[in-house]
């Protein structure tokens, strides 16, 4: 007869059954003061392999009943997907395998140690102990003694096997690997787990069970018509930030189908390999995830949300297949991550070809993938709002130039970090997608909207009106002022008389508001969020305050202990720079007369709805497939990615960053190309003569000082920054030309 068990239930027998195996072999480890039959002068460590080697066993299962009982709470907790079930029994499958090898091998010490004991009684045979030299560098098994190798390939090696006989059970994931104290299954861990010891029985360190490459993937990219795989992917989660993300979909749905068949097309489309992607969103897990996720119906940011939503959409109308968690513990399961705290690698290698993740995801993949983080860390992008310059991203130079805070630090290719607006050419910027198009006929362009004499305030929390008072009155005196803020149950807010408060407004209403509007007003805060391009994306007029001085970590809260030296000039320094009159009015909100005068012009203006190309499905697209085709990270060949050919020289004024010396010619700073100035030919083809010549670590070479013409080139790759000035150096800049918008 045949019983069928639900998935949850076979998990409880399962752990019943392991819990009952792991009681019987503990009840098999006697102390050893009970033993009355052992020979005679064998030292502690021959006397405690058979507690040792059911004391592993029992371990190990221990482990794996707890990987077992993680899966069944995942089961309970969420709705796992295919491919999630796929990964997790493979997980599953591989340390069954490796139990039931362990299990075997002490089933045969078990017998070959009866047989001692039965020698013994026969022929009453007493061992001859160790002597004190003999253990001082070895420790012996049942049948073996094991020396710590001295190699200079391997300077560490002693030292470790040092850390692992006193810490290996600080982490059951050493004992899931096999360690159980002894200087033999140290080794073998440290040789064929990690790569801290030389390799024993012939094996080499290409063959560490993390390190082997996966199948290579030979399907091939094709433009999607339909985002249903993304509403599979996301739909064991029903978060209110899941929501949101679903909900800013599924209304963008047909805009980026539209895009996606635009792109196919194009005749210069390219088709590339197709990647399986993780995207793990860390602000959304644990408890800052809990957090996050209550503001979220509080009036709390949704720019992360926005990139993340447009993100997930992106790589899948580009034909990628995606996996989206929030989950930690799921997160474990797919990376394969030992049971335990972290300490060790990641059981086998990491499947998937990119890690979409922001900087609390990276701290989780750090925490979970031991020794194989380095190994991966090329494969990881992270979603990084306000950017992270290259001299706050090298850790030990960060720590020795006052660059160090409590984020950086993790020595990533400065690329890799992808930022909401174009900050710094140091990092990737990703962006986001401007909900500001309506569809008019066949393809999607930007609409102009009959709009009313109405200001709507950007701001939901009330703090963020704070000082504003006289700056809102000179502009609710021409036009009727509206606004958007939460109001918690049972709190009266103070907001002035004159303001019309429709309390938090879902995103479709907002929308419905903005599109009447003539006026959007910024407060100052939040900075650098998506709302102004997408009220200047229906048609709105943009007013924000300028800052004298400009903002920085230096003199402000907000940006103190972030990884940039930026200085902000205004709330929304692009939407200043990029955009600029008449959408956008950058004012000294101080000033009445300035603030008035500014409004007076706005309204008697015609302003049509406007985006940047960079913000709409097809310029996202475009730039996504960009990154995906032409950045590799784990290869270590200088970038061949834009051309030599792109390149424009250019030296920069004493005290400007190559950021301003490009823009001043209307190009922009190209980090991949720093490695063609890095040599004392740039200098000579540039005219200079250099007294000296020395590589060094900083963050401003390669430059020129005047002053005893002194010449400095990169020592560290990771350094080439975009960003940074200093009065003594001229910078030599690699420039770029761009595309409009």
């Amino acid at each position: 007869m045949r019983v069928a068990l639900r998935p949850r239930s076979g998990c409880l027998v399962l752990c019943l059954c392991l819990s009952v195996v792991t009681l019987l072999l503990q009840s098999l480890w006697v102390p050893l003061e009970m033993t009355r039959d052992d020979p005679a002068g064998s030292s502690p460590e021959d006397l405690g392999q058979r507690g040792l080697s059911f004391r592993n066993l029992a371990l190990r299962l221990e482990a794996l009943s707890t990987q077992v009982q993680r899966l069944s709470r995942e089961k309970d907790g969420s709705k796992l997907t295919r491919n999630d079930l796929t990964l997790l029994l493979q997980s599953f499958r591989q340390d069954q395998q490796g139990l039931a090898r362990l299990v075997e091998r002490e089933l045969k010490r078990v017998s070959q140690r009866l047989d001692q004991l039965s020698r013994h009684h026969q022929h009453h045979h007493q061992a001859e102990a160790p002597t004190p030299l003999d253990n001082r560098r070895s420790h012996t098994g049942p049948n073996e003694k094991c020396e710590v190798p001295v190699d200079p390939a391997y300077p560490v090696c002693a030292e470790k096997v040092e850390f692992l006989q006193a810490q290996w059970e600080s982490d059951p994931c050493y004992a899931f690997y096999g360690v159980d104290g002894t200087t033999c299954s140290i080794l073998t861990y440290l040789s064929q787990t990690e790569d801290f010891c030389p390799p024993r029985d012939g094996r080499n360190h290409s063959s560490l069970p993390w390190h082997q490459k996966p199948q290579a993937h030979t399907e091939k990219t094709e433009i999607r018509k339909s985002l249903l795989p993304l509403y599979e992917a996301i739909s064991n989660n029903s978060s209110p930030a899941i929501k949101f993300i679903r909900s800013r979909v599924e209304k963008m749905s047909e805009r980026w189908i539209q895009a996606g068949l635009r792109m196919k097309e194009s005749s210069n489309n390219t088709v590339s390999t197709q990647m399986r992607v993780l995207l793990y969103p860390g602000a959304l897990s644990g408890s800052v995830g809990q957090h996050f996720e209550a503001m979220v119906e509080r009036g709390g940011p949704l720019g992360e949300l926005v990139q993340w939503a447009d993100l997930s959409a992106c790589l899948t109308i580009l034909g990628h297949n995606l996996i989206f968690s929030t989950s930690q513990h799921q997160l474990h399961s797919l990376i394969g991550a030992a049971p335990g705290r972290g300490s060790c690698p990641i059981q086998r290698p990491l499947t998937f070809d990119l890690i979409y993740t922001d900087y609390h995801g990276l701290a989780h993949l750090q925490g979970a993938m031991g020794l194989a983080f380095k190994h991966y860390q090329c494969r990881f992008r992270i979603l990084d709002s306000f950017g992270t310059e290259p001299a706050f991203n090298f850790a030990s130079y960060a720590r020795s130039h006052g660059y160090k805070t409590l984020w950086g630090s993790w020595d990533l290719q400065p690329l890799q970090y992808m930022t909401m607006f174009p900050h710094t050419p140091d990092n990737s910027f990703l962006g986001f997608v401007s909900e500001g198009t309506v569809r008019k006929g066949s393809e999607l362009e930007p609409a102009s909207y009959k709009k009313d004499r109405i200001a709507v305030v950007y701001g939901k929390q009330e703090y963020m009106w704070q000082g504003k008072y006289e700056y809102v009155k000179v502009i609710s005196e021409e036009l009727e002022t509206h606004a958007t803020v939460y109001q918690p149950p049972g709190h009266t807010l103070r907001l002035p008389s004159f303001i019309r408060n429709h309390g938090l407004l879902t995103q479709e209403h907002f929308q419905q508001l903005l599109r009447k509007a003539k006026l959007f007003v910024g407060l100052g805060f939040p900075y650098e969020g998506p709302a102004p391009i997408e009220a200047i994306g229906v048609g709105c007029v943009f007013i924000q305050p300028t800052f004298d001085p400009p903002h920085s970590s230096a003199n402000n809260d907000f940006y103190k202990g972030k990884p940039t030296t930026r200085q902000i000039s205004s709330q929304h320094p692009y939407a200043e720079k990029f955009i600029g009159k008449p959408y956008v009015w950058t004012v000294d909100v101080t000033n009445k007369t300035d603030i008035r005068e500014a409004v007076k012009a706005i309204l008697r203006s015609e302003v049509k709805s406007f985006t940047p190309q960079e913000f709409t499905c097809v310029g996202m697209l475009k730039r996504v497939l960009g990154y995906i085709t032409h950045q590799n990270f784990c290869s270590k060949s200088v970038p061949t990615w834009p051309p030599k050919s792109a390149l424009r020289v250019h030296l920069g004024p004493l005290g400007q960053s190559c950021v301003s010396a490009c823009r001043r010619s209307s190009l922009v700073c190209e980090p991949a190309l720093f490695h063609h100035l890095n040599t004392p030919a740039a200098f000579t083809r540039l005219g200079l003569s250099c007294a000296s010549m020395l590589p060094e670590l900083n963050h401003l070479f390669p430059s020129y000082s005047p002053w005893g013409r002194q010449c400095g080139l990169q020592q560290e790759p990771l350094l080439f920054s975009c960003a940074g000035s200093d009065p003594s150096y001229r910078r030599l800049c690699p420039c770029r030309s761009h595309l409009t918008g």
